[in-house]
Order: structure tokens, then sequence, then C-alpha cells
């Protein structure tokens, strides 16, 4: 089920806040309980020296995503760790996307799985760790 992200929940609050993804251009496009969809355009200031998109960018797409998603629930939750496998080049002016999933839920942590793609292409595989905060403030 999608949460309009229209509405004042505690993933807009976060991304209302996250000047990071704003610099990136990362788009909130869904979300719900446990998983999330965010999205970007690679532009030109977003290519490394050899012509494709830097890695950087994509993770921190993929990481947008998992704070998407592993915030979903309410609670404040922050990265523990986190694992990238770049398996395709992204190009200047490729629209890509990223979906996280909760894997598993245990006490304070969770495991988030999120695949980045261009289409149906698969760009990159992420795992995130995530931990919530005791003090919910971050």
């Amino acid at each position: 089920m999608s949460q309009p992200v229209d509405q004042s929940g505690p993933v807009e609050t976060m991304m209302a806040a996250d000047a990071a993804s704003r610099m990136f251009g990362i788009e909130l496009l869904d979300y719900g309980a446990g998983w999330a969809r965010v999205g970007l355009t690679i532009r030109d200031d977003m290519v490394n020296g050899h012509g494709i998109c830097h890695g950087g960018v994509i993770f921190s797409l993929a990481d947008t995503a998992f704070a998407c998603a592993c915030n979903s629930w309410g609670p404040v939750t922050v990265a523990a760790g986190a694992d990238i496998s770049f398996i395709a080049p992204g190009r200047r002016g490729d629209r890509l996307t990223a979906e996280a999933r909760m894997r598993t839920r245990y006490g304070r942590n969770g495991i988030y799985d999120v695949a980045v793609t261009r289409g149906k292409e698969l760009i990159a595989e992420f795992r995130g760790r995530s931990a919530e905060l005791r003090d919910r403030r971050a």
C-alpha cells in the first residue's frame, strides 16, 4: 500500500530536511511500511573522469531509498552499515530509480535491500543495515 507523498509523515519530514538528497535532485516517488522508491536523473556534474555516473551518486540514491524505507515505521532510524555492488554504469541523462525493501527487522535493527535500475536494467544492488535510535532525535 502506498503512502501519499504529499502528506506530512516521518519520511516527508526527513526528506524535507535532507539537503544532500536535494543537492542530488533525488525525488521521493512512493513509499509504504518497510519500502520506498526514489529517483534521480544523472546530470553532467554527476559524471566521473570515465564519462560514467560516479559510484558515490549511485550509492547516495540507494542510501536515500534505504533511509526512506527504514524510517517509514516512524522511529528515527539511521544506517549502521551498507554494501553496494555496481552491476552496470549509469550515463549522463539516465533516469535511475532505487527501490528499497525491508528483509527483516529484529529488535531495534533491520536489513534492507535496494535495487537501483534504469528502466528494467539493474545498475546496482545495495544492502543496508539499520539501527533505531534510543533517543528519537538524530
